[in-house]
């Protein structure tokens, strides 16, 4: 059929000059260690590490302003994974117009970085926890088990300096790619205790404490600002699991490779993602979604990546469970483009396809390499494929292998004066991809480890 792209006739087209792809000085440093994830993790590790110096010199046995500190980091840390914070983050950034300069609009796409503050702060507070464990420890050891440090307030807190560095440990990139599935069970656990160690922390210091002041437990918790911060941070924490339902499935089965699992159960918009699970409390996995042509339900494509995905591709799940609200995705970001080069392998076509949903998407161009597409997908995912784009280039790899992409999306980007590439495909190669486009002076954006 026509959705079958002889990319080697297309491939004539491409301008030699495209290809040398010169490279610019510092263009590593630029694009792969000093990205907007990086910078915000270290303004706010190095802002809470100035605060922690000036304090640690100035009034370091003033140890309600290590708790403090603490708590307003965690705060932070728990709000920017919570799904309605998140929303916030991408309807506030990105509502601007198109019509906005270019280089304020780049910046606004550069919205789905925002996990260096949750990991920024992560990191900040173990800082002026490890500092509250330290100050504690010295009171402990040289007075001995009397005022308010006594032997429980140490215990607990070094059950949850070792719980906290465990998390922090596990959420090493290289950690969590190998062992994923561990990585989610130790973060959401570990979190959950370190929540409830920090409260009763609180709880008891504050109960010593209070005797120096003549205030009753309430009294002084009242007062106390960390106390409110892990009240707000368990509100965060329960209010997604309040909305914990088990939904209706229906499975469509599109080849060995792949699933197309479709909802009715709320309505999706542009760049939303779902979280689903097989059990509550074992690993969740977030699919993008995108609406079906009777504009009632939505559908997202799983497509074979791992032991949970096999299982569902092979067992077609009729009922699953899904978690808090749908969330908006790395692909959000796109809408604030006029003209935009779509680029995805494989499944990586299915958040794409999202922009369906966006009333003033766009105006696309899209490249999909993946191994024989009306086979594995279906003619009816590229039947949507064809409404973003009437003539979308597809590279068949069951026939043509895989090709270097990078010459054939430059010479898109061109044909249509892009203002931006989306690239969506395995974390290695969207990498490698955003990189060299980045290199060669295009605007090219791509998921995170993070996102």
């Amino acid at each position: 059929m026509d959705s079958t792209w002889d990319w080697k006739r297309y491939s004539a087209k491409v301008d030699v000059e495209a290809q040398r792809r010169p490279r610019m000085s510092f263009s590593s440093i630029r694009y792969l260690i000093l990205t907007i994830y990086r910078r915000l993790f270290s303004l706010i590790y190095c802002a809470n590490a100035i605060a922690f110096i000036i304090i640690m010199i100035r009034s370091q046995q003033n140890l309600l302003a290590f708790v403090n500190a603490a708590g307003i980091n965690l705060l932070v840390c728990g709000l920017a994974r919570h799904p309605l914070v998140v929303n916030a983050i991408f309807r506030s950034i990105c509502r601007i117009p198109q019509s906005a300069p270019l280089a304020l609009r780049r910046r606004a796409a550069e919205a789905y970085q925002y996990g260096g503050v949750h990991s920024g702060c992560g990191v900040a507070a173990l800082l002026w926890y490890t500092g509250l464990v330290g100050l504690i420890s010295k009171e402990y050891w040289l007075n001995g088990d009397s005022g308010t440090i006594t032997a429980p307030v140490v215990v607990i807190s070094y059950v949850l300096l070792v719980d906290l560095i465990t998390i922090i440990a596990v959420a090493y990139p290289t950690f969590r790619a190998k062992i994923h599935n561990y990585f989610e069970l130790i973060h959401r656990f570990g979190g959950w205790l370190a929540v409830a160690l920090f409260l009763t922390l609180l709880l008891v210091f504050s109960d010593q404490a209070r005797h120096s002041q003549g205030l009753s437990l309430g009294q002084y918790l009242i007062k106390l600002p960390a106390f409110w911060f892990v009240l707000v941070i368990i509100a965060s924490i329960v209010h997604p699991w309040l909305l914990l339902r088990r939904v209706q499935v229906l499975p469509e089965h599109l080849s060995s490779h792949a699933v197309r699992l479709q909802f009715d159960h709320t309505s999706t918009a542009f760049g939303k993602v779902l979280a689903l699970s097989n059990h509550p409390l074992k690993d969740w996995h977030s699919f993008a979604t995108f609406p079906n042509p009777d504009g009632t339900s939505f559908s997202c494509i799983v497509s074979k990546a791992g032991d949970w995905t096999t299982r569902c591709i092979d067992q077609k799940p009729t009922q699953l469970w899904k978690r808090g609200v749908l969330m908006y995705g790395f692909i959000h970001v796109m809408r604030v483009f006029r003209r935009v080069v779509v680029v995805a392998t494989g499944s990586g076509m299915g958040p794409c396809i999202s922009f369906l949903s966006e009333k003033h998407r766009p105006q696309l161009r899209i490249l999909w390499q993946t191994r024989d597409p009306n086979k594995t997908y279906g003619p009816d995912v590229l039947s949507l494929v064809h409404q973003l784009d009437p003539n979308p280039l597809l590279i068949d790899t069951t026939t043509s292998g895989r090709v270097d992409m990078v010459p054939i999306i430059q010479e898109l980007a061109r044909e249509i004066d892009a203002e931006a590439v989306c690239v969506i495909s395995n974390p290695p190669l969207t990498k490698q991809v955003v990189f060299e486009l980045k290199e060669s002076g295009l605007l090219a954006f791509g998921p995170i480890f993070d996102s």
